[in-house]
């Protein structure tokens, strides 16, 4: 079991008369990700509102803010059962067999236009044999060809501009992979966390988008980017892509700082908990649908 403590702070200076945002960070529940503790702090006293989607399960906060200053501070503490899998032993579902839930999972969207890519995908993969071990050839795919690098991609930034640009950030990454499995008619989503043991070399802890992809009936984790280590990621939203699962959409005139994350596991010394590490398992936090 992994147990990942983490505090986030988000600070925007508000124009008048104010302006609504609607917040996903906060730590979602499924049977393998258990919520131990939270906080939240604002520091203006407005009333706010948690709703749950019961689509995807994503905690949503809403709240409408006054002029001036707003600082939120979400802070948590969550356990991690993992379930893993030799890779050989998770098979790919065929589209007859997938689940009602799973199926929007399987076609183009916003900013993964796997119908423009099906031959690219069919050339690269179409030949290799199906399974997890595909799945793995489409990440290494994208990780060899894009390359990382911030602030060289824009909100507008889709899985062609990237795979026409090769170069972008982790969200880049993601929509691109997800686009090859969709082209191959196997579902993929967009999936948020934090980028837990991220090379320090690329900035202070951040936000993460990373990728989960329904095989043998589950959905597993892939981090396309390479930048983070999967076993820690702690998931905050899942959507079909970027635009489902922003951690803040804002209406209003708003000027933001830059977040202010920290992120640790937990080492208590009694062999109960464990430090996230790169495996060669297939690795989910997700039974599914």
């Amino acid at each position: 079991m992994v147990r990942i403590q983490f505090s986030i702070q988000l600070a925007y200076d508000v124009a008048p008369p104010g302006a609504d945002f609607i917040f996903n960070l906060h730590c979602a529940h499924t049977r393998h990700q258990t919520l131990l503790t939270e906080q939240l702090q604002l520091n203006q006293a407005v009333a706010s509102t948690l709703f749950v989607d019961p689509a995807t399960a994503n905690r949503y906060l809403r709240l409408s803010a006054l002029a001036g200053p707003l600082t939120l501070n979400y802070s948590a503490s969550v356990d991690l059962h993992h379930h893993s899998a030799p890779a050989e032993q998770v098979p790919e579902i065929p589209v007859a067999q997938l689940p009602p839930q799973v199926l929007g999972y399987i076609y183009p969207s916003r900013y993964c236009q796997s119908d423009r890519l099906g031959t690219l995908a069919m050339a690269e993969f179409g030949a290799l044999r199906q399974g997890y071990g595909r799945v793995l050839a489409i990440q290494d795919w994208v990780r060899r060809q894009v390359t990382f690098k911030s602030n060289t991609s824009t909100s507008a930034t889709s899985a062609v501009d990237t795979l026409v640009d090769r170069r972008g950030v982790c969200r880049d990454f993601a929509h691109l992979m997800i686009a090859l499995c969709r082209a191959l008619n196997i579902p993929a989503r967009f999936t948020t966390g934090l980028d837990y043991g991220a090379d320090p070399i690329l900035g202070p802890p951040d936000f993460h988008a990373y990728v989960e992809v329904y095989l043998g009936h589950r959905w597993y984790l892939f981090d396309p980017s390479g930048t983070a280590i999967p076993m820690g990621f702690v998931r905050m939203g899942t959507g079909r892509d970027a635009a489902d699962v922003s951690f803040a959409t804002i209406f209003g005139g708003v000027q933001s700082l830059p977040p202010l994350i920290q992120v640790n596991a937990v080492d208590d010394g009694s062999g109960q908990f464990m430090l996230p590490q790169h495996t060669a398992l297939a690795l989910s936090t997700d039974p599914g649908p």
